[in-house]
């Protein structure tokens, strides 16, 4: 260890800072040296005008200069004037901005922050000042003092700023006592927070590696890491043999404590019965409580909602397919009438199929018969963009599953349910594949036992981002009336697009000519690529001129790059820095992590977030940043959302997204990078739920080889869910 030097100084400019590390380069005036020195270091919540304490070294950066390396510190308010101007002017209070922090300083002085901190109430002999903002004044502060206490029981653990910001807000003045207790609660009740880092604070604080805690918590860090990959259950010696490598202690202490977590309820072991699949090679299925209740409640509200009596009356099929096809002036082709009448007769059914083989006629002509009834019609879908889509094609009102059911942060939870059930005798629901098994548990428990139900949605696509396989899993139980849609209709035929998306289900390689004998202009384009950087390269250049000087299109609002992976050269987040930087060069920024917005950045919400009504896969605007409030505003379809900069974690760049984050969502122009490299990746129902996102226009980048690799494949990752059998 390299002999440390002391040194003391006053924050004057804050150079960059990551919330997420704590890394932070900053500029200090140090008394005795002309100009102010660069110090870097891992720094809690740095503010213009604080005292550091420090111990370091010294070094030279080859391209910034001498700088000192800041290896410990303490940090003490300002004590002089300018200090505390600076100090509370940086943005450290909400709603104090520098203008008010020189009002205050220059009417008490040295002992502002004494004034602050004992008299407060003196404040209001500021002129702008009144009761409203002196309390804000005090919350402020006094959160900002819990905080630093907090963060300074934290840094000794190695927490980033951060997380040690969500810990405060989670536990408050609790933090440390919660913390020291059971660090592990830190990964299921905060967000961002894995295993991964409790793990690494609890053995700082002297859990051994066998504890029962640790072993708990990692089982059901485990299930969780699985059920992001779409398993609502993992079966029971597979789960024990990757509990063993991930917590490298012995096969009985993780059976034990799958053992206490069953006893305690958290998570529930079942047999699984000898007739079905699953049985071949494993009897014992292990559940997140959670999951085990939802799927179980998704079987039994299904078969009751298909066993009860409609509450419509009965009516000629026959006569109402002849009326409605004179309304929609449409000759029904015959798997769209058989769907009609399949919704007439039956209490539920589904409707599946491709792109251009009919849905939407479908879904009108049994709104025009419903609304004939005069019945309570409801529409839904599981994204804001496809409920809006829904609504532009039916021209009836559709909202998110999520809106539908009136979620409510301050009552808590969905507030329709079996008590307080929806108001309709009819509910269509589009791009059902998308609904997992959380999802769909709510959403059944808020149908009336007489109201019929109708699930659109391709199949074919991918599986829903959650855990489950709810629609492909009601299709196989044969509960239910399906309809299979696969004639492409005549108007649809004259796209490329959904000609060669049918191809490319069908394992068929797709017609990639850039144009036919007429010279015609396509909307489907293959542009040959070998090596990653030049389809890097070809996609920035696509995207920002190529595509808007020949088509017209907005190439932030109307092109969207989708790709099969988050890492890499053509990975979402290398792509979204390039696109960043081609598209919107803007300044003003905030730095969240490794990534940092700007005004006009499109980005995604990347969670569930219910008090903002804005979910995971929505796409929005950032219409301005606040370094005195600490605040982001976003705009989504015109709703603007307020986030605090500790909250930007729920937001990533959206110039180009992955595969699954585009389920439900359509757009002008789609632009899709394709190697041979990643042929792991390379699913056909992936390629096909990308090509199916194009309306206009879609470009693949990359080789022909990785194409025919993806058509070809036809095996996708298998799912662990036992909805099927509990509904057959």
């Amino acid at each position: 260890m390299p002999m440390l030097t002391d040194l003391q100084g006053q924050i004057e400019k804050i150079t960059y800072s990551d919330k997420e590390s704590g890394f932070t380069i900053a500029r200090v005036t140090v008394d005795g040296q002309r100009d102010p020195v660069t110090v870097v270091g891992n720094l809690m919540s740095p503010v213009p005008g604080v005292i550091l304490k420090m111990k370091g070294e010294w070094a030279n950066h080859p391209k910034y200069g001498r700088q000192f390396k800041v290896i410990d510190y303490k940090t003490a308010v300002p004590a002089t004037v300018c200090g505390i101007k600076n100090y509370l002017g940086s943005g450290l209070i909400k709603g104090l901005g520098p203008v008010m922090a020189g009002r205050i300083v220059k009417k008490f002085g040295i002992k502002t922050l004494d004034i602050i901190e004992n008299k407060i109430e003196k404040l209001a002999d500021i002129d702008g000042i009144g009761e409203k903002r002196i309390a804000m004044i005090k919350t402020a502060w006094d959160e900002h003092k819990d905080i630093r206490d907090v963060m300074l029981f934290l840094k000794t653990y190695e927490v980033s700023t951060g997380y040690s910001v969500k810990i405060f807000k989670q536990y408050g003045n609790r933090s440390i006592e919660v913390v020291q207790e059971n660090p592990y609660c830190l990964a299921t009740d905060i967000s961002g927070i894995g295993f991964a880092t409790a793990d690494s604070i609890a053995k700082k604080l002297g859990f051994p590696k066998d504890s029962e805690l640790r072993v708990k918590a990692g089982i059901l860090y485990v299930l969780n890491h699985l059920a992001d990959k779409g398993h609502v259950f993992y079966p029971y010696e597979p789960l024990i043999i990757e509990c063993v490598k991930i917590l490298q202690v012995n096969r009985e202490i993780v059976v034990r404590a799958i053992d206490a977590a069953a006893a305690e309820g958290k998570i529930i072991i079942e047999n699984i019965d000898d007739s079905v699949e699953e049985s071949k090679t494993h009897n014992k299925a292990v559940y997140l409580a959670k999951f085990h209740f939802c799927e179980t409640r998704i079987a039994f509200l299904l078969k009751k909602l298909v066993c009860s009596p409609k509450s419509i009356r009965n009516i000629k099929t026959d006569k109402a397919l002849e009326w409605v096809q004179g309304q929609i002036n449409v000759t029904l082709a015959k798997n769209q009438a058989e769907a009609i009448r399949s919704s007439l007769e039956n209490k539920v059914i589904v409707i599946t199929g491709g792109p251009g083989t009919g849905k939407t006629t479908i879904i009108n002509a049994i709104i025009k018969i419903f609304s004939r009834l005069k019945t309570k019609i409801m529409l839904a879908a599981p994204t804001g963009r496809a409920a809006k889509r829904m609504s532009e094609t039916t021209g009836h009102s559709a909202s998110t599953i999520h809106r539908l059911l009136k979620f409510s942060v301050q009552k808590g939870g969905f507030q329709k349910n079996e008590k307080n059930p929806l108001n309709c005798n009819l509910l269509i629901v589009d791009e059902a594949s998308m609904i997992d098994t959380i999802l769909m548990h709510h959403l059944l428990k808020a149908i009336p036992t007489g109201a019929t139900f109708i699930l659109v949605g391709d199949v074919n696509q991918l599986p829903s981002v959650g855990p489950g396989n709810v629609l492909s899993d009601i299709i196989k139980s044969n509960l239910i009336p399906v309809i299979e849609l696969s004639e492409i209709f005549r108007q649809a035929r004259e796209s490329r697009i959904i000609i060669n998306a049918h191809k490319i289900n069908k394992g068929i390689i797709p017609d990639i000519k850039a144009q036919d004998s007429s010279g015609s202009r396509k909307d489907f384009y293959f542009i040959q690529q070998e090596d990653p950087e030049n389809v890097l390269e070809t996609i920035v250049e696509l995207v920002k001129e190529r595509i808007p000087s020949r088509f017209g299109f907005n190439p932030i609002e109307d092109i969207q790059v989708l790709t099969p992976m988050h890492k890499g050269v053509i990975g979402a987040e290398n792509l979204n820095a390039k696109l960043q930087t081609a598209l919107n060069p803007g300044k003003d920024t905030v730095i969240c992590g490794n990534r940092d917005f700007k005004v006009n950045d499109k980005v995604m919400q990347i969670k569930n977030n219910y008090e903002k009504d804005v979910f995971n896969g929505d796409i929005g605007r950032v219409i301005s940043i606040s370094t005195i409030d600490r605040e982001v505003i976003i705009s989504f379809d015109g709703h603007k959302m307020t986030y605090s900069f500790t909250d930007l974690d729920e937001i990533i760049l959206a110039y180009a997204i992955s595969v699954h984050k585009s389920q439900g969502s359509e757009y002008p122009a789609v632009v899709i990078p394709i190697l041979t490299q990643h042929y792991i990746l390379l699913q056909r129902n992936l390629i096909y739920t990308a090509v199916t996102r194009g309306v206009k226009l879609v470009v693949m980048v990359g080789t022909g080889k990785a194409l025919a690799i993806g058509v070809s494949n036809n095996k996708t990752q298998k799912r662990f869910t036992y909805l099927r059998y509990r509904l057959s």
